[in-house]
């Protein structure tokens, strides 16, 4: 365990009684609900002050509703969750926060959310209920099938990337949706096979369907998900109805991938990709001038 969080452990069991409760929300997952500004990104020149206040009001609740899922898969993994090198030092498999407050603590910011989400958009509210029922089941039965347990972490990224264009009354291309889709399952590949590493020596007694992996099958998967994933981008830079000069940004995304299979391969990283995101300077960089070049591109060349 690294040493900011034995000090987070030793301050909260010294009375601080709020700490568990932020900690079971996870916000440093909540960089995973930034491709709810996608749609802005890509509705550049057509943004005003109300289309951003709705996009970071979706950012907001997507942000609460992904917390929701996180406390009902940490109430569901809190045993096996006990046993591993990391994660047994989460507010419920350590013992600091009781399990039935936790539900009791999400179930009212889940209702909370989706009222607000109804106001917002009826069809916003309906996806963000979607989104959060397939990952309940996610955290019941799904992440112990092999293969469905990458494509629904994978499909819950496109879900993001839809709701940030429902909010704002925007339509992505299918390629895009797809670009989306590919990137999201190089990044749930990454993240199981770095589960499979740590846990090399058991790797059954923390996630089962770990036994129905192998490193092998994993790098044969990323081989095919990463391929697939510059080719549609790529693609989708000629044929999305944008500007062609779109097509700029391919090298960020083709050396984004490379950096990332970097350091999985090398580095032993990628089993939390939000965590590489920002203490990697090198993907940090990557992202951000993508998201400049992007917008950039579509202000001055549409």
């Amino acid at each position: 365990m690294s040493t900011l969080a034995e000090e987070i452990v030793k301050k909260d069991k010294s009375g601080s009684k709020a700490l568990p409760y932020l900690m079971v929300l996870r916000p440093k997952q909540w960089t995973k609900n930034l491709l709810v500004f996608a749609a802005l990104i890509f509705s550049i020149k057509t943004v005003n002050i109300h289309m951003l206040l709705k996009a970071v009001v979706g950012f907001a609740l997507f942000c609460i509703v992904s917390s929701c899922v996180y406390i009902i898969n940490d109430y569901m993994d809190r045993e096996a969750d006990s046993r591993h090198p990391e994660k047994k030092y989460r507010p419920i498999a350590s013992g600091r926060l009781d399990p039935i407050r936790a539900l009791v603590f999400g179930s009212t910011l889940l209702c909370c959310a989706l009222g607000m989400a109804y106001l917002l958009d009826p069809w916003f509210s309906l996806l963000l209920f979607g989104y959060f029922m397939i990952n309940v089941a996610y955290s019941i039965k799904l992440k112990q099938v092999v293969i469905v347990d990458i494509m629904v972490i994978a499909f819950g990224f496109v879900l993001r990337a839809i709701g940030g264009g429902l909010v704002i009354d925007v339509s992505f291309t299918p390629w895009f949706l797809i670009c989306t889709m590919l990137l999201a399952l190089f990044l749930a590949i990454s993240k199981r096979r770095h589960e499979l590493y740590l846990l090399s020596e058991n790797k059954g007694e923390h996630r089962k369907v770990l036994e129905q992996y192998s490193p092998e099958l994993l790098n044969q998967l990323n081989s095919i998900v990463t391929t697939a994933a510059i080719m549609s981008y790529s693609l989708f830079t000629f044929t999305s109805g944008h500007t062609i000069q779109l097509m700029w940004t391919i090298p960020l995304v083709m050396y984004g991938i490379f950096r990332y299979l970097y350091l999985i391969h090398m580095k032993g990283k990628g089993g939390r990709p939000e965590k590489v995101l920002v203490e990697d300077g090198h993907i940090l960089a990557t992202v951000s001038l993508f998201a400049i070049m992007v917008a950039s591109i579509l202000y001055y060349f549409e």
